[in-house]
C-alpha cells in the first residue's frame, strides 16, 4: 500500500475512533450496547488491517475491511441499546472486557481473511486467472498472515477468558452462561486448528473451515447473546 493510501486508511481510522469515543462516553458509564460494541469491534478490525498492510502486502484486505467498519459507525449513529459499565466498574472487568474485544476483532479479521482466502483458492483450483487473483497477495502471504492473526487472537482469547474466570463471579451466571459456554468452544476449535496447523500442517480448505467455525461460536457468544438480550428482550 501506498504512503497516501496508508494515511488516508489511518486517517479514517482516527475518525472513526472520535465517533467510537463520543458514543461510548456517557455521564452514567461507558455504554456498550450492540451497535456500539460492533462499531468498537470495527474500529480495532480497521486499526489491526492497516497495521498489517505495513508487513504484508494485503491491499485487498483494507479495501473489504474498511468500507465494512464504517457501516458499523453509520449504524451506530441512530441506535438505542444501551449495555453500561458503570464508571466505578473494577479493573478486574474492564481489562476482560477489554481483552474480549481485543480477540474478537482479531478473530473477525482472521475470518473475514479465511472468506478472501477461500475465494483465492477457489479461482485457482477452478484455473480461472482474473483481476481478483491479480489483485490478491501470494497464497502463501495471506496463509502465513491468517495464523499470525488467528495466534495473535487466540491468545487474547485465552487471557479473556482466564481473567473472567478468575476475577468475576458471575461467568456462569443465567445471563451469562451461554456467553461463556460458547466462547469455551470457540477456544477449544481454535486450539485444534492451530494444534492441526503445527502438528499435521493443515493449511488450506481445512484451516479456513476450522478458522471460520470457531468464529461462528465466538459470534453467537458475543454478538448473538448481546443481540438477544438487547435487541430482541429489551
Amino acid at each position: 500500500m501506498c504512503i497516501r493510501d496508508s494515511l488516508i486508511g489511518f486517517a479514517a481510522v482516527c475518525l472513526h475512533a472520535l465517533n467510537v469515543y463520543s458514543s461510548i462516553h456517557t455521564a452514567t458509564g461507558i455504554n456498550l450496547g450492540f451497535y456500539n460494541a460492533a462499531s468498537v469491534v470495527g474500529l480495532f478490525i480497521a486499526l489491526f488491517t492497516m497495521v498489517a498492510t505495513w508487513r504484508h502486502p494485503i491491499d485487498i484486505l483494507a479495501v473489504v475491511i474498511l468500507p465494512i467498519a464504517a457501516l458499523t459507525m453509520v449504524l451506530d449513529i441512530d441506535s438505542s441499546s444501551a449495555h453500561r459499565l458503570p464508571n466505578d466498574s473494577s479493573r478486574a472487568l474492564i481489562f476482560h472486557i477489554f481483552t474480549s474485544i481485543i480477540a474478537y476483532s482479531l478473530l473477525a479479521l482472521a475470518a473475514l481473511q479465511a472468506i478472501l482466502l477461500s475465494v483465492q483458492n477457489k479461482f485457482l483450483h477452478n484455473h480461472q486467472p482474473g483481476r481478483i487473483l491479480k489483485i490478491m497477495p501470494p497464497l502463501r502471504n495471506m496463509e502465513t498472515l491468517l495464523f499470525e492473526v488467528i495466534i495473535a487472537g487466540f491468545v487474547a482469547l485465552t487471557i479473556s477468558l482466564g481473567s473472567g474466570l478468575i476475577f468475576l463471579e458471575n461467568m456462569f451466571a443465567q445471563q451469562l452462561v451461554h456467553k461463556t459456554v460458547l466462547s469455551i468452544i470457540a477456544w477449544f476449535v481454535f486450539l485444534i486448528l492451530l494444534l492441526g496447523h503445527w502438528k499435521l500442517g493443515w493449511r488450506g480448505r481445512t484451516a479456513i473451515r476450522w478458522t471460520l467455525t470457531g468464529f461462528v461460536f465466538l459470534m453467537l457468544a458475543y454478538f448473538g447473546t448481546k443481540f438477544v438480550l438487547e435487541i430482541i428482550l429489551a
